[in-house]
Protein backbone atom coordinates (compact mmCIF):
# COMPACT_ATOMS: atom_id res chain seq x y z
CA UNK A 1 0.00 0.00 0.00
CA UNK A 2 2.90 2.36 0.73
CA UNK A 3 4.14 2.01 -2.87
CA UNK A 4 0.75 3.27 -4.07
CA UNK A 5 0.27 5.96 -1.43
CA UNK A 6 3.76 7.51 -1.53
CA UNK A 7 3.79 8.41 -5.27
CA UNK A 8 0.43 10.11 -4.85
CA UNK A 9 1.68 12.21 -1.93
CA UNK A 10 4.96 13.01 -3.69
CA UNK A 11 3.17 14.10 -6.88
CA UNK A 12 0.85 16.34 -4.87
CA UNK A 13 3.75 17.90 -2.96
CA UNK A 14 5.73 18.38 -6.17
CA UNK A 15 2.71 20.11 -7.72
CA UNK A 16 2.40 22.44 -4.73
CA UNK A 17 6.10 23.28 -4.81
CA UNK A 18 5.98 23.95 -8.55
CA UNK A 19 2.87 26.10 -8.12
CA UNK A 20 4.80 28.17 -5.59
CA UNK A 21 8.22 28.02 -7.23
CA UNK A 22 7.29 29.09 -10.77
CA UNK A 23 5.57 32.36 -9.71
CA UNK A 24 8.42 33.00 -7.29
CA UNK A 25 10.92 32.59 -10.12
CA UNK A 26 8.95 34.98 -12.32
CA UNK A 27 8.74 37.51 -9.47
CA UNK A 28 12.48 37.15 -8.83
CA UNK A 29 13.28 37.86 -12.48
CA UNK A 30 10.93 40.86 -12.48
CA UNK A 31 12.47 42.30 -9.29
CA UNK A 32 15.99 41.95 -10.66
CA UNK A 33 15.06 43.64 -13.92
CA UNK A 34 13.13 46.40 -12.15
CA UNK A 35 16.21 47.12 -10.06
CA UNK A 36 18.24 47.54 -13.25
CA UNK A 37 15.58 49.72 -14.89
CA UNK A 38 15.32 52.00 -11.83
CA UNK A 39 19.08 52.34 -11.76
CA UNK A 40 19.13 53.29 -15.46
CA UNK A 41 16.34 55.81 -14.89
CA UNK A 42 18.41 57.43 -12.15
CA UNK A 43 21.43 57.54 -14.44
CA UNK A 44 19.36 59.01 -17.28
CA UNK A 45 17.96 61.67 -14.93
CA UNK A 46 21.49 62.61 -13.87
CA UNK A 47 22.63 62.93 -17.48
CA UNK A 48 19.50 64.92 -18.29
CA UNK A 49 20.30 67.36 -15.49
CA UNK A 50 23.77 67.87 -16.97
CA UNK A 51 22.36 68.28 -20.47
CA UNK A 52 20.00 71.03 -19.28
CA UNK A 53 22.92 73.45 -18.98
CA UNK A 54 24.07 72.86 -22.54
CA UNK A 55 22.51 75.74 -24.47
CA UNK A 56 20.84 75.25 -27.80
CA UNK A 57 23.34 74.38 -30.45
CA UNK A 58 24.19 77.08 -33.01
CA UNK A 59 22.15 77.19 -36.17
CA UNK A 60 25.27 77.27 -38.34
CA UNK A 61 28.71 75.85 -38.14
CA UNK A 62 30.23 79.35 -38.11
CA UNK A 63 28.36 80.39 -35.01
CA UNK A 64 30.52 81.26 -32.08
CA UNK A 65 30.35 79.06 -29.01
CA UNK A 66 30.93 80.46 -25.54
CA UNK A 67 33.62 78.87 -23.37
CA UNK A 68 31.03 77.94 -20.72
CA UNK A 69 28.96 76.04 -23.24
CA UNK A 70 31.97 74.13 -24.48
CA UNK A 71 32.93 73.29 -20.90
CA UNK A 72 29.44 71.96 -20.06
CA UNK A 73 29.35 69.90 -23.25
CA UNK A 74 32.81 68.51 -22.51
CA UNK A 75 31.74 67.63 -18.96
CA UNK A 76 28.69 65.77 -20.29
CA UNK A 77 30.80 63.89 -22.86
CA UNK A 78 33.35 62.98 -20.21
CA UNK A 79 30.65 61.65 -17.88
CA UNK A 80 29.13 59.55 -20.66
CA UNK A 81 32.54 58.18 -21.66
CA UNK A 82 33.44 57.33 -18.04
CA UNK A 83 30.02 55.71 -17.60
CA UNK A 84 30.53 53.55 -20.69
CA UNK A 85 34.06 52.58 -19.71
CA UNK A 86 33.05 51.67 -16.16
CA UNK A 87 29.80 49.81 -16.73
CA UNK A 88 29.87 48.92 -20.42
CA UNK A 89 26.53 50.70 -20.90
CA UNK A 90 26.07 52.72 -24.07
CA UNK A 91 24.56 56.15 -23.41
CA UNK A 92 23.92 59.29 -25.47
CA UNK A 93 22.07 62.59 -25.52
CA UNK A 94 20.32 63.44 -28.77
CA UNK A 95 18.48 66.53 -29.90
CA UNK A 96 14.93 66.27 -31.12
CA UNK A 97 16.12 65.94 -34.70
CA UNK A 98 18.22 62.91 -33.70
CA UNK A 99 21.54 64.71 -33.92
CA UNK A 100 23.90 63.90 -31.06
CA UNK A 101 24.72 66.31 -28.27
CA UNK A 102 27.13 63.85 -26.66
CA UNK A 103 27.48 60.07 -26.72
CA UNK A 104 29.67 57.16 -25.73
CA UNK A 105 30.80 55.38 -27.75
CA UNK A 106 31.10 57.90 -30.54
CA UNK A 107 29.35 55.65 -33.06
CA UNK A 108 26.22 55.15 -30.91
CA UNK A 109 23.23 55.61 -33.25
CA UNK A 110 19.76 56.85 -32.44
CA UNK A 111 17.46 53.84 -32.02
CA UNK A 112 15.32 53.51 -35.10
CA UNK A 113 13.25 50.38 -34.34
CA UNK A 114 12.08 48.12 -31.59
CA UNK A 115 11.78 49.06 -27.96
CA UNK A 116 14.61 51.63 -28.25
CA UNK A 117 12.73 53.63 -30.89
CA UNK A 118 9.51 53.43 -28.86
CA UNK A 119 11.33 54.63 -25.73
CA UNK A 120 12.86 57.53 -27.68
CA UNK A 121 9.45 58.55 -28.99
CA UNK A 122 7.92 58.44 -25.52
CA UNK A 123 10.72 60.59 -24.15
CA UNK A 124 10.18 63.16 -26.95
CA UNK A 125 6.58 63.33 -25.80
CA UNK A 126 7.79 64.29 -22.32
CA UNK A 127 7.24 60.89 -20.68
CA UNK A 128 9.65 58.41 -19.25
CA UNK A 129 9.86 55.34 -21.42
CA UNK A 130 7.80 52.34 -20.40
CA UNK A 131 9.39 49.28 -18.81
CA UNK A 132 11.10 47.01 -21.38
CA UNK A 133 10.00 43.43 -21.90
CA UNK A 134 11.12 40.85 -19.36
CA UNK A 135 14.61 39.47 -19.86
CA UNK A 136 15.08 35.74 -19.20
CA UNK A 137 18.35 33.83 -18.69
CA UNK A 138 18.12 32.35 -22.18
CA UNK A 139 17.73 35.78 -23.91
CA UNK A 140 21.39 36.03 -24.91
CA UNK A 141 20.82 38.94 -27.31
CA UNK A 142 18.48 40.96 -25.13
CA UNK A 143 19.10 44.66 -24.31
CA UNK A 144 17.42 47.11 -21.93
CA UNK A 145 16.80 50.54 -23.51
CA UNK A 146 15.74 53.42 -21.23
CA UNK A 147 15.05 56.98 -22.41
CA UNK A 148 14.41 60.15 -20.40
CA UNK A 149 13.54 63.64 -21.68
CA UNK A 150 15.79 66.68 -21.22
CA UNK A 151 13.44 69.53 -20.32
CA UNK A 152 14.37 73.19 -20.39
CA UNK A 153 11.86 75.98 -19.84
CA UNK A 154 9.05 73.38 -19.97
CA UNK A 155 10.03 72.05 -23.39
CA UNK A 156 11.71 68.78 -24.36
CA UNK A 157 14.95 69.83 -26.07
CA UNK A 158 16.76 66.49 -26.08
CA UNK A 159 16.52 62.85 -25.04
CA UNK A 160 18.93 60.81 -22.92
CA UNK A 161 19.16 57.18 -24.11
CA UNK A 162 20.88 54.30 -22.29
CA UNK A 163 21.27 50.88 -23.86
CA UNK A 164 22.32 48.28 -21.27
CA UNK A 165 23.66 44.77 -21.82
CA UNK A 166 21.92 41.99 -19.88
CA UNK A 167 24.74 39.57 -19.05
CA UNK A 168 24.90 40.46 -15.37
CA UNK A 169 21.10 40.65 -15.11
CA UNK A 170 20.69 37.20 -16.61
CA UNK A 171 23.38 35.84 -14.29
CA UNK A 172 21.62 37.25 -11.24
CA UNK A 173 18.27 35.89 -12.39
CA UNK A 174 19.78 32.46 -12.98
CA UNK A 175 21.50 32.57 -9.59
CA UNK A 176 18.19 33.45 -7.95
CA UNK A 177 16.47 30.60 -9.77
CA UNK A 178 19.17 28.18 -8.64
CA UNK A 179 18.62 29.27 -5.04
CA UNK A 180 14.87 28.75 -5.46
CA UNK A 181 15.47 25.33 -7.03
CA UNK A 182 17.82 24.37 -4.20
CA UNK A 183 15.24 25.51 -1.65
CA UNK A 184 12.49 23.56 -3.39
CA UNK A 185 14.71 20.49 -3.63
CA UNK A 186 15.43 20.70 0.09
CA UNK A 187 11.72 21.23 0.76
CA UNK A 188 10.96 18.21 -1.43
CA UNK A 189 13.40 16.06 0.54
CA UNK A 190 11.81 17.18 3.79
CA UNK A 191 8.35 16.53 2.34
CA UNK A 192 9.35 13.04 1.16
CA UNK A 193 10.80 12.24 4.58
CA UNK A 194 7.61 13.53 6.20
CA UNK A 195 5.55 11.46 3.74
CA UNK A 196 7.53 8.35 4.69
CA UNK A 197 6.93 9.00 8.37
CA UNK A 198 3.27 9.81 7.78
CA UNK A 199 2.58 6.74 5.66
CA UNK A 200 4.51 4.58 8.12
CA UNK A 201 2.45 5.96 10.99
CA UNK A 202 -0.79 5.40 9.10
CA UNK A 203 0.05 1.98 7.65
CA UNK A 204 1.79 0.42 10.67
CA UNK A 205 -1.53 -0.59 12.27
CA UNK A 206 -2.64 -1.98 8.89
CA UNK A 207 0.48 -4.16 8.70
CA UNK A 208 -0.06 -5.34 12.25
CA UNK A 209 -3.67 -6.17 11.39
CA UNK A 210 -2.52 -8.08 8.32
CA UNK A 211 -0.02 -10.13 10.36
CA UNK A 212 -2.62 -10.86 13.05
CA UNK A 213 -5.19 -11.86 10.41
CA UNK A 214 -2.66 -14.23 8.83
CA UNK A 215 -1.87 -15.73 12.23
CA UNK A 216 -5.53 -16.35 12.96
CA UNK A 217 -6.08 -17.76 9.46
CA UNK A 218 -3.23 -20.24 10.01
CA UNK A 219 -4.58 -21.40 13.36
CA UNK A 220 -2.82 -19.08 15.86
CA UNK A 221 -6.06 -17.84 17.39
CA UNK A 222 -4.36 -16.11 20.32
CA UNK A 223 -2.90 -13.42 18.05
CA UNK A 224 -4.16 -9.92 18.86
CA UNK A 225 -3.45 -6.31 17.87
CA UNK A 226 -2.26 -3.56 20.24
CA UNK A 227 -4.67 -0.67 19.62
CA UNK A 228 -2.20 2.03 20.70
CA UNK A 229 -0.69 3.39 17.46
CA UNK A 230 -1.94 5.07 14.30
CA UNK A 231 -4.93 7.30 13.59
CA UNK A 232 -8.01 7.07 15.82
CA UNK A 233 -9.99 5.29 13.08
CA UNK A 234 -7.40 2.52 12.82
CA UNK A 235 -7.22 2.20 16.61
CA UNK A 236 -10.98 1.67 16.66
CA UNK A 237 -10.57 -0.89 13.86
CA UNK A 238 -7.90 -2.69 15.91
CA UNK A 239 -10.20 -2.86 18.93
CA UNK A 240 -13.03 -4.17 16.75
CA UNK A 241 -10.66 -6.75 15.26
CA UNK A 242 -9.67 -7.95 18.74
CA UNK A 243 -13.32 -8.25 19.73
CA UNK A 244 -14.04 -10.23 16.56
CA UNK A 245 -11.04 -12.51 17.19
CA UNK A 246 -12.20 -13.11 20.77
CA UNK A 247 -15.69 -14.04 19.56
CA UNK A 248 -14.34 -16.31 16.82
CA UNK A 249 -11.99 -18.04 19.24
CA UNK A 250 -14.81 -18.53 21.72
CA UNK A 251 -17.15 -19.97 19.07
CA UNK A 252 -14.45 -22.34 17.75
CA UNK A 253 -13.59 -23.40 21.25
CA UNK A 254 -17.25 -24.16 21.94
CA UNK A 255 -17.46 -26.11 18.69
CA UNK A 256 -14.36 -28.15 19.50
CA UNK A 257 -15.55 -28.79 23.02
CA UNK A 258 -18.92 -29.93 21.70
CA UNK A 259 -17.35 -32.32 19.19
CA UNK A 260 -14.95 -33.72 21.77
CA UNK A 261 -17.60 -34.05 24.47
CA UNK A 262 -20.14 -35.55 22.07
CA UNK A 263 -17.60 -38.06 20.75
CA UNK A 264 -16.52 -39.01 24.24
CA UNK A 265 -20.05 -39.24 25.66
CA UNK A 266 -21.32 -41.35 22.76
CA UNK A 267 -18.60 -43.96 23.09
CA UNK A 268 -20.01 -45.51 26.28
CA UNK A 269 -23.59 -45.94 24.93
CA UNK A 270 -22.15 -47.22 21.66
CA UNK A 271 -19.97 -49.75 23.49
CA UNK A 272 -23.01 -50.91 25.44
CA UNK A 273 -25.02 -51.16 22.22
CA UNK A 274 -22.32 -53.23 20.52
CA UNK A 275 -22.20 -55.51 23.55
CA UNK A 276 -25.99 -56.04 23.40
CA UNK A 277 -25.68 -56.78 19.67
CA UNK A 278 -23.09 -59.46 20.43
CA UNK A 279 -25.39 -60.94 23.10
CA UNK A 280 -28.27 -60.87 20.65
CA UNK A 281 -26.12 -62.60 18.04
CA UNK A 282 -25.72 -65.54 20.41
CA UNK A 283 -29.47 -66.13 20.26
CA UNK A 284 -29.56 -66.13 16.45
CA UNK A 285 -28.38 -68.77 14.03
CA UNK A 286 -24.78 -68.55 12.83
CA UNK A 287 -24.25 -66.59 9.60
CA UNK A 288 -27.24 -64.30 10.04
CA UNK A 289 -26.70 -61.51 7.51
CA UNK A 290 -28.66 -58.84 9.36
CA UNK A 291 -26.71 -59.17 12.58
CA UNK A 292 -23.46 -59.09 10.61
CA UNK A 293 -24.52 -55.83 8.89
CA UNK A 294 -25.52 -54.31 12.23
CA UNK A 295 -22.17 -55.32 13.71
CA UNK A 296 -20.31 -53.74 10.77
CA UNK A 297 -22.21 -50.45 11.00
CA UNK A 298 -21.62 -50.33 14.74
CA UNK A 299 -17.88 -50.73 14.28
CA UNK A 300 -17.91 -48.06 11.57
CA UNK A 301 -19.73 -45.69 13.91
CA UNK A 302 -17.11 -46.36 16.58
CA UNK A 303 -14.33 -45.46 14.12
CA UNK A 304 -16.13 -42.23 13.19
CA UNK A 305 -16.41 -41.23 16.83
CA UNK A 306 -12.73 -41.98 17.41
CA UNK A 307 -11.76 -39.90 14.35
CA UNK A 308 -13.98 -37.02 15.48
CA UNK A 309 -12.27 -37.02 18.85
CA UNK A 310 -8.84 -37.13 17.18
CA UNK A 311 -9.83 -34.22 14.90
CA UNK A 312 -11.01 -32.10 17.83
CA UNK A 313 -7.75 -32.80 19.67
CA UNK A 314 -5.65 -32.08 16.57
CA UNK A 315 -7.29 -28.69 16.01
CA UNK A 316 -6.94 -27.74 19.69
CA UNK A 317 -3.49 -29.01 20.63
CA UNK A 318 -0.56 -26.59 20.00
CA UNK A 319 2.37 -27.82 17.94
CA UNK A 320 5.65 -28.75 19.66
CA UNK A 321 8.01 -27.59 16.92
CA UNK A 322 11.52 -29.04 16.92
CA UNK A 323 14.40 -29.27 14.49
CA UNK A 324 13.61 -32.70 13.10
CA UNK A 325 15.38 -35.07 10.70
CA UNK A 326 12.44 -35.35 8.33
CA UNK A 327 14.16 -37.92 6.10
CA UNK A 328 14.88 -40.26 9.02
CA UNK A 329 11.32 -39.89 10.33
CA UNK A 330 9.82 -40.65 6.89
CA UNK A 331 12.08 -43.69 6.45
CA UNK A 332 11.05 -44.93 9.90
CA UNK A 333 7.35 -44.65 9.04
CA UNK A 334 7.93 -46.54 5.77
CA UNK A 335 9.61 -49.37 7.71
CA UNK A 336 6.65 -49.47 10.12
CA UNK A 337 4.12 -49.80 7.28
CA UNK A 338 6.12 -52.24 5.16
CA UNK A 339 4.71 -55.44 6.80
CA UNK A 340 1.17 -54.35 5.97
CA UNK A 341 2.24 -53.44 2.43
CA UNK A 342 3.92 -56.84 1.99
CA UNK A 343 0.79 -58.53 3.25
CA UNK A 344 -1.26 -56.72 0.57
CA UNK A 345 1.34 -57.33 -2.11
CA UNK A 346 2.15 -53.60 -2.53
CA UNK A 347 5.77 -52.56 -3.05
CA UNK A 348 6.33 -49.80 -0.46
CA UNK A 349 9.77 -48.18 -0.68
CA UNK A 350 11.62 -45.09 0.45
CA UNK A 351 13.60 -43.20 -2.23
CA UNK A 352 14.54 -39.94 -0.49
CA UNK A 353 17.75 -38.56 0.97
CA UNK A 354 19.23 -40.05 4.08
CA UNK A 355 19.12 -36.80 6.13
CA UNK A 356 17.14 -33.57 5.62
CA UNK A 357 16.22 -31.37 8.58
CA UNK A 358 13.15 -29.19 9.02
CA UNK A 359 11.06 -27.59 11.75
CA UNK A 360 8.10 -29.81 12.66
CA UNK A 361 6.25 -31.49 15.48
CA UNK A 362 7.60 -35.06 15.23
CA UNK A 363 4.47 -36.65 16.69
CA UNK A 364 2.09 -34.67 14.47
CA UNK A 365 4.23 -35.26 11.36
CA UNK A 366 4.42 -38.99 12.09
CA UNK A 367 0.64 -39.17 12.46
CA UNK A 368 0.16 -37.23 9.23
CA UNK A 369 2.55 -39.53 7.31
CA UNK A 370 0.77 -42.57 8.76
CA UNK A 371 -2.55 -41.28 7.46
CA UNK A 372 -1.14 -40.52 4.00
CA UNK A 373 0.69 -43.85 3.65
CA UNK A 374 -2.34 -45.76 4.97
CA UNK A 375 -4.52 -44.00 2.40
CA UNK A 376 -2.05 -44.88 -0.40
CA UNK A 377 -1.94 -48.55 0.62
CA UNK A 378 -5.75 -48.76 0.72
CA UNK A 379 -6.17 -47.74 -2.92
CA UNK A 380 -3.06 -49.29 -4.50
CA UNK A 381 -3.71 -52.70 -6.08
CA UNK A 382 -1.32 -55.61 -5.44
CA UNK A 383 1.87 -55.55 -7.46
CA UNK A 384 1.93 -51.74 -7.80
CA UNK A 385 4.45 -49.50 -6.02
CA UNK A 386 4.00 -46.80 -3.38
CA UNK A 387 7.04 -44.51 -3.11
CA UNK A 388 7.98 -42.03 -0.40
CA UNK A 389 10.50 -39.34 -1.34
CA UNK A 390 12.06 -36.61 0.81
CA UNK A 391 14.03 -33.73 -0.74
CA UNK A 392 14.89 -30.11 0.13
CA UNK A 393 13.03 -27.44 -1.84
CA UNK A 394 14.45 -23.98 -1.08
CA UNK A 395 13.20 -22.86 2.33
CA UNK A 396 11.17 -26.04 2.86
CA UNK A 397 11.38 -29.84 2.86
CA UNK A 398 9.12 -31.69 0.43
CA UNK A 399 7.78 -35.15 1.36
CA UNK A 400 6.10 -36.86 -1.62
CA UNK A 401 3.97 -39.99 -1.33
CA UNK A 402 3.00 -41.36 -4.75
CA UNK A 403 0.81 -44.38 -5.41
CA UNK A 404 -0.48 -46.23 -8.48
CA UNK A 405 -4.11 -46.44 -7.43
CA UNK A 406 -7.10 -45.29 -9.48
CA UNK A 407 -6.41 -41.64 -8.64
CA UNK A 408 -8.95 -38.82 -8.56
CA UNK A 409 -10.57 -36.54 -11.14
CA UNK A 410 -9.87 -32.81 -11.15
CA UNK A 411 -13.15 -31.94 -9.41
CA UNK A 412 -12.44 -34.60 -6.79
CA UNK A 413 -8.93 -33.27 -6.13
CA UNK A 414 -10.50 -29.94 -5.10
CA UNK A 415 -12.45 -31.70 -2.34
CA UNK A 416 -9.75 -33.97 -0.93
CA UNK A 417 -9.37 -33.26 2.77
CA UNK A 418 -12.94 -32.09 3.33
CA UNK A 419 -14.54 -33.63 6.37
CA UNK A 420 -16.52 -36.81 5.70
CA UNK A 421 -15.92 -36.52 1.95
CA UNK A 422 -15.14 -39.67 0.01
CA UNK A 423 -15.15 -40.32 -3.69
CA UNK A 424 -18.21 -42.14 -4.99
CA UNK A 425 -15.89 -44.76 -6.49
CA UNK A 426 -14.37 -45.60 -3.09
CA UNK A 427 -17.46 -46.12 -0.95
CA UNK A 428 -16.66 -49.83 -0.62
CA UNK A 429 -13.29 -49.04 1.00
CA UNK A 430 -13.29 -48.82 4.78
CA UNK A 431 -12.83 -45.39 6.34
CA UNK A 432 -14.68 -42.43 7.82
CA UNK A 433 -13.54 -39.65 5.48
CA UNK A 434 -11.80 -37.83 8.35
CA UNK A 435 -8.24 -39.15 8.05
CA UNK A 436 -6.94 -36.49 5.66
CA UNK A 437 -8.84 -33.77 7.53
CA UNK A 438 -7.00 -34.79 10.70
CA UNK A 439 -3.74 -34.80 8.72
CA UNK A 440 -4.31 -31.26 7.48
CA UNK A 441 -5.11 -30.03 11.00
CA UNK A 442 -1.98 -31.66 12.44
CA UNK A 443 0.25 -30.15 9.75
CA UNK A 444 -1.32 -26.66 9.87
CA UNK A 445 -0.59 -26.37 13.59
CA UNK A 446 3.14 -26.56 12.79
CA UNK A 447 3.15 -24.37 9.69
CA UNK A 448 3.28 -27.31 7.25
CA UNK A 449 0.99 -27.83 4.27
CA UNK A 450 -0.40 -30.73 2.26
CA UNK A 451 -1.30 -30.77 -1.45
CA UNK A 452 -2.75 -33.32 -3.85
CA UNK A 453 -2.04 -33.87 -7.55
CA UNK A 454 -2.44 -36.61 -10.19
CA UNK A 455 0.38 -39.14 -10.57
CA UNK A 456 0.49 -40.00 -14.30
CA UNK A 457 -0.41 -42.34 -15.86
CA UNK A 458 -2.70 -43.14 -12.92
CA UNK A 459 -2.58 -42.67 -9.19
CA UNK A 460 -2.41 -39.91 -6.59
CA UNK A 461 0.58 -37.85 -5.46
CA UNK A 462 0.43 -36.28 -2.00
CA UNK A 463 3.03 -33.61 -1.14
CA UNK A 464 3.69 -32.55 2.47
CA UNK A 465 5.78 -29.37 2.80
CA UNK A 466 7.63 -28.67 6.07
CA UNK A 467 9.45 -25.35 6.68
CA UNK A 468 13.24 -25.47 7.13
CA UNK A 469 13.49 -22.19 9.05
CA UNK A 470 12.52 -21.64 12.66
CA UNK A 471 9.08 -20.09 13.16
Amino acid sequence: MRTRLLPLLIVLMAGVLLALGIPLGVITAGVEQQRVVVDRIDDSARFASLAQFVTARPESATATKSPDEDERRATLSAELARYHDLYGIRAGVFYRDHTPMARAPEDLPVPREGEGAQAFSEALAGRRSHDPHQIWPWDTGGRIPVASPVIRDGDVVAVVVTDSPTDQLRSRILHGWLLIAAGEFAAMLVAVAAAFRLTGWVLRPVRVLDVASHDIATGRLKSRVAATAGPPELRRLARSFNEMADNVEEVLEQQRAFVADASHQLRNPLAALLLRIELLALELPDGNEEIAAVRTEGKRLARVLDDLLDLALAEHAPADLQLTDVAALAAERVDSWRPLADDKGVRLRYEGLSAVTGWADPVALSSALDAVVDNALKFTPPGEPVTVDVAPDGESVRITVADRGPGLADDELARVGDRFWRSGRHQNVSGSGLGLSITRALLAAGGATIAYAPHPPHGLQVTVTVPRTAP
